[in-house]
Formats: C-alpha cells, sequence, structure tokens
C-alpha cells in the first residue's frame, strides 16, 4: 500500500483465468460446433474461436465490473484510495478463480466425451426450430447437465474463496472497516450466487 498501484501482477492472474476459461469454453464450445458443422462450411471454426474470445474478454470484462461494482459501493462508505488501487486488489482476488477453472477444464474432459450431440443437416438452415430444440437437447443432455452443474458449484465455490481475499484488499486499497469492506464485497458477491443457484434450480 505504500507503493504506487502497479497492476501487472494482478493482470497477470487475470489473463491466467481468461486463458484457462477459454480453454474450457473451447472443449463446451466444440459441441456446439460439431452440431453446427453441417450447416455452413467453418461454422465449427467460427464458434470456436468466438467462444474462446468471449472468454477471454468476459474475464477481462469481469474484472472491471467487479472493480467498479465495489469502488462505487465503497463511495458509500466514504471510501478513500484510486480506482487502480481498487482493481490491483480484485485482480489478486481472481487467483482462486485460476485454480477452479483449471478443475472444471480437467472434469469436463471426462464428461464431454459422454454427451451425445444431436445431428442437423443443412435444410435445417431452412427452419430455427428445428436448431432451436437440437440446442435445447445439447443443453439438456445427462452429461452436459451434470457437467454445467459441477461447474457451477465450482464456480460459487471459488467466487466465496476470492470474496475472502477482496475483502480485505478493499479494506487496505478503500481505507475501510473490515466490516464496511465486507458489506461492499458480500452483498454483489451474494448476490451473484444466488443467481447461480437460481439458475440451476430452472435447468
Amino acid at each position: 500500500m505504500t507503493e504506487k498501484e502497479n497492476l501487472r501482477v494482478p493482470a497477470l492472474i487475470v489473463i491466467a483465468a481468461g486463458i484457462v476459461a477459454a480453454a474450457y469454453a473451447y472443449e463446451v464450445g466444440g459441441l456446439t460446433g460439431q452440431m453446427m458443422g453441417n450447416l455452413m462450411a467453418g461454422m465449427g471454426t467460427i464458434i470456436a474461436v468466438s467462444a474462446i474470445a468471449g472468454a477471454l474478454i468476459g474475464t477481462l470484462l469481469f474484472w472491471v465490473i467487479w472493480s467498479g461494482v465495489f469502488y462505487a459501493m465503497s463511495s458509500v462508505f466514504k471510501g478513500r484510495g484510486s480506482f487502480r488501487r481498487t482493481m490491483e486488489s480484485v485482480g489478486f482476488g481472481f487467483f482462486p478463480q485460476v485454480a477452479g477453472t483449471i478443475i472444471t477444464l480437467i472434469i469436463s474432459f471426462l464428461y464431454i466425451p459422454k454427451v451425445r450431440v444431436p445431428e442437423i443437416s443443412a435444410s435445417a438452415l431452412q427452419d430455427p426450430q428445428v436448431i432451436q430444440e437440437a440446442i435445447k437437447a445439447l443443453m439438456h443432455d445427462p452429461a452436459m447437465m451434470e457437467l454445467t452443474q459441477i461447474s457451477s458449484i465450482i464456480t460459487i465455490v471459488v467466487i466465496l474463496l476470492s470474496a475472502n481475499i477482496w475483502i480485505f484488499g478493499l479494506k487496505n486499497a478503500r481505507a475501510l472497516p473490515i466490516r464496511d469492506a465486507a458489506i461492499c464485497v458480500l452483498v454483489p458477491v451474494v448476490g451473484y450466487v444466488i443467481y447461480l443457484l437460481y439458475m440451476l434450480a430452472v435447468m
């Protein structure tokens, strides 16, 4: 805290999380690419590249969004300290997510080969309903559903571990009492966890 803000290490942690998330997205996206491969030449490649880019960009966006939310909430408690300092502490909190996503990726190697991928013929381009039904069948495949449930549970555990780091990071980054820092972190994190649990319940 006595040194100038340095985002290099936090950024590397977030990028590492993004790379592992991209690998997982590639594995899962490959199923959709396999299903859509007959519709158009190169469709599988487009889906794979989109999944990788989405995971990388999404992870970086999450870093900025979490930092923005914590910074805004801590302002209510008269927090002091720069936004860069908040980003620095939030970036360090992504470390558990690197480990969690690696575990999810390893588990996906066990489940993805078991997923039955529906076949879609080129004629399905004339009927979007067929594509919609195929995607629904893929997402409701037993192996796919179990993988989604496991990955969601891992995400919840990891986000709670990150929250522990974020509380102490925000306390120092914004010069807050531990109670106020905990409120600033736990309110949005618990809201996010509730959302994940709801999505699991409605699967």
